[in-house]
């Protein structure tokens, strides 16, 4: 266990900064109540009037409004979709495609047990996890920019 530094009381110089309130940071301060009760509010309240502030200051931008007599050429879900949305376009039996977007998520939950024997931390010394990882960023980056193409030339990028 560590060592703990104790104040020593009887220093007329720590005994000044104590009766002003000033020498606490001299041994260490205790997290409750000081920083719980005082300084944790600030901060959140803080955080809380920036983000008031910047929405105040630059509002977002709503768009046009929806028309609902007049359907857009093409219809695409928002960015963080694309993956998804690209498997259910490329595979031909939407039943294998809602399968394959199942698998995902069985595939991600098997990895930790797959590298469970492995007790290091550094990806190079866990080449199966840091393999599924890079496999699967490629693959979701791969299959994302895809949505945005023609369906003719998106599983392709038009690259060949």
């Amino acid at each position: 266990m560590g060592t703990l530094k104790k104040p020593d009381l009887s220093d007329p110089v720590l005994r000044a900064k104590l009766a002003q309130g000033m020498g606490h940071n001299y041994y260490g301060e205790p997290a409750w109540p000081n920083d719980l009760l005082y300084i944790f509010p600030v901060v959140i309240m803080g955080s809380i009037a920036l983000c008031i502030g910047l929405a105040v200051l630059d509002p977002a931008l709503t768009g046009e409004p929806a028309n609902p007599f007049a359907t857009p050429l093409e219809i695409l879900p928002e960015w963080y979709l694309f993956p998804v949305f690209q498997i259910l376009r490329v595979v031909p039996n939407k039943l294998l495609g809602i399968a394959a977007m199942g698998a995902i998520p069985l595939g991600l939950i098997l990895v930790p047990f797959i590298e469970n024997v492995n007790k290091f931390q550094n990806p190079i010394r866990r080449p199966v996890a840091t393999a599924v990882f890079l496999f699967g960023t490629i693959v979701t980056l791969w299959l994302g920019i895809g949505a945005t193409f023609p369906i003719d030339k998106s599983f392709t990028l038009g690259l060949f």
